[in-house]
């Protein structure tokens, strides 16, 4: 019996990909003498695999690439699993010149490794194949990058090829599709083009993001919304310092436990101190600051606090990946008895934050207890049955990532889908007893006795600069007239119009409404295509006509269902001022 007709869909696909991958690495091989391999995972959607080759791969070697692969798929070799001894492996890798591999050996400090083999190809392999090539008839490789042994920008520079993998042409096809559409959404092209963001990598560094004045304005909408939002809700502002003397982090154990991911210390004053990582020591000592009684809790401390990770250049992906970023984060100090609400008034905030960006699918995980973790274990117990009974209470079905919690405590993560069916990890959740123990963080019970809080951390967005990302390509730069930088632009048809397109700008501006005037000496047809470059939503036309009545002439963008866009006839300020405020109170 085949083995792989009672996989899941996910199982097979695994299978598929992996199986690709290795007849991939057969070919590259054969036809790029000189190639040593190293590895070739699965990933999202398709697989990749990296290569140190003496030939520089160009896009025209995929095709050659593909055809080779056919004819192997088509020859219908079984994939065989084999068992040796890791000193009979190293001899072998070391005497083909597969220096990865023997260092991959070497690091698994296991006695045996087992290889898969087809046709005249061997790799080293944990498995996890089809039976045989023939299975392999519906592939694509899609591009070729660089990338770093091992992630490390210090270590040899690899090259790496990029492919999908799917049962069906029709599923090949669409997933092409579908990344046709999310290269036109890339907010690494679109952020740059609309005047949101830069980032300069060769003069400032990678990963740190340079907010350019449209983005900025994005930015401070978001974060104006949220604050409202979270005044409404009892949440108390603060503002924390980036940089604090390394004992904190050692006192929080990000030390022990992150420590790879802080920048390195600094000296001032004979003192090492730290970039910040982490915002919540920072709001500890906050709260620290009072002598607080049980009846002042929760007590809600909230920032947008921006922090700071060593991430590896081989990984910064525009927004999404970055080294400095602004967190809109909180920590909640309550009781042991206040988690459960706490935690359910946290996901009913999170999923009204969403969906007022556009975003009401989602898929939700609770992390439990990792192999490295501090704190007692019937604490982690106590968090992982609060966490779970308030998912339930929510009626939110979830997965559970065995393993996957933070070192200080387990953890809800959300991830939501956008209009491509993309997943992006946004809000979390996270209840805290480590950091209460550590940083002796207590309360007064209603006999005067000291009592140990509980600390919740929570971000609804994660970090501005990701979701500021993912809204990119979410609207594909179109963003709605409230989200909008520039709300409506207004064109002129000749320069006798300029000065009331003027007044007409300063009024609406005045009204605290976004607006823009384009009175170049330029053809209409010309300012209307600059304009919808540019994604504004509403475009007002003014002629002599409409400066006579005293009118503007507006029309909102063209959109999918509406791909000439739509008039909406000619209306005065007071009526536009209307539109615009009714349009920005729903969010539409």
């Amino acid at each position: 019996m085949n083995s792989e007709t009672t996989d899941t869909k996910e199982q097979y696909l695994a299978k598929l990909r992996h199986s690709t991958t290795h007849v991939m690495a057969q070919v590259v091989q054969e036809l790029f003498p000189g190639t040593k391999l190293t590895i070739g995972p699965v990933i999202e959607d398709g697989f990749y695999y990296d290569f140190d080759s003496p030939h520089t791969f160009v896009p025209e070697d995929l095709k050659k690439i593909e055809t080779r692969m056919r004819e192997i798929a088509k020859g219908n070799h079984a994939f065989v699993m084999s068992t040796h001894s890791s000193d009979e492996a190293r001899e072998f890798w070391s005497k083909r010149g597969e220096k990865y591999k023997v260092e991959l050996i070497n690091d698994l400090k296991t006695p045996t490794v087992t290889y898969c083999s087809h046709d005249t190809f061997v790799d080293l392999c944990r498995g996890n194949h089809l039976d045989t090539t023939q299975g392999i008839r519906h592939f694509k490789l899609l591009k070729i990058a660089g990338s770093y042994w091992r992630g490390d920008e210090k270590r040899e520079r690899l090259q790496r090829i990029y492919g999908t993998a799917w049962p069906t042409k029709e599923e090949v096809d669409a997933y092409l599709t579908r990344l046709e559409e999310a290269k036109k959404r890339d907010h690494r092209e679109l952020g740059p083009r609309l005047g949101l963001f830069t980032i300069l990598p060769d003069t400032i560094g990678p990963g740190l993001i340079f907010w350019l004045p449209k983005g900025a304005t994005l930015r401070r909408i978001i974060e104006e919304y949220l604050r409202v939002l979270l005044e409404k809700n009892n949440y108390q502002f603060v503002v924390t310092p980036h940089v604090a003397r390394v004992d904190l982090w050692k006192t929080s154990g990000h030390w022990d436990f992150y420590k790879d991911y802080m920048f390195s210390p600094m000296k001032i004053e004979e003192q090492d101190y730290l970039l910040k990582p982490m915002n919540c020591p920072g709001h500890i000592q906050i709260y620290k600051h009072e002598l607080h009684s049980y009846r002042d809790l929760p007590i809600r401390i909230t920032e947008m606090g921006t922090v700071y990770r060593y991430e590896r250049s081989g990984v910064m992906h525009g927004l999404l990946r970055v080294r400095g970023f602004t967190q809109d984060d909180a920590h909640i100090f309550c009781r042991a008895d206040q988690i459960a609400q706490e935690v359910e008034t946290i996901i009913d905030l999170t999923l009204e934050v969403l969906k007022t960006f556009g975003f009401t699918e989602y898929q939700v995980s609770l992390s439990t207890r990792p192999e490295k973790y501090v704190g007692t274990v019937e604490n982690w117990d106590r968090a992982e049955k609060g966490l779970t009974e308030a998912l339930k209470k929510k009626g939110l079905k979830h997965d559970i990532d065995a393993g996957g919690g933070a070192f200080y405590g387990p953890k809800i993560d959300l991830k939501i889908k956008d209009c491509l069916g993309r997943y992006w990890q946004c809000s979390t959740v996270q209840v805290d007893f480590n950091l209460p123990e550590r940083f002796d963080v207590t309360y007064r019970d209603d006999t005067g006795k000291e009592e140990r809080a509980i600390m919740v951390h929570r971000a609804l967005l994660g970090s501005i600069e990701r979701f500021v990302g993912i809204l990119i390509e979410q609207y594909a730069g179109a963003f709605p007239v409230w989200l909008a930088p520039v709300q409506a632009k207004i064109l002129t048809i000749t320069d006798r119009q300029n000065e009331f397109a003027q007044k007409v700008v300063s009024a609406l501006c005045d009204q605290g409404f976004r607006m823009e005037a384009d009175l170049r000496n330029e053809k209409i047809g010309a300012k209307k295509r600059n304009a919808l470059m540019e994604k504004v939503p509403l475009l007002l036309t003014v002629g002599d006509r409409e400066v006579e009545a005293g009118t503007v002439a507006v029309a909102r963008r063209p959109t999918a269902s509406s791909p000439n866009g739509e008039n909406l006839g000619t209306l005065t300020v007071a009526d536009l001022s209307q539109l615009l405020q009714k349009e920005i109170q729903n969010h539409s």
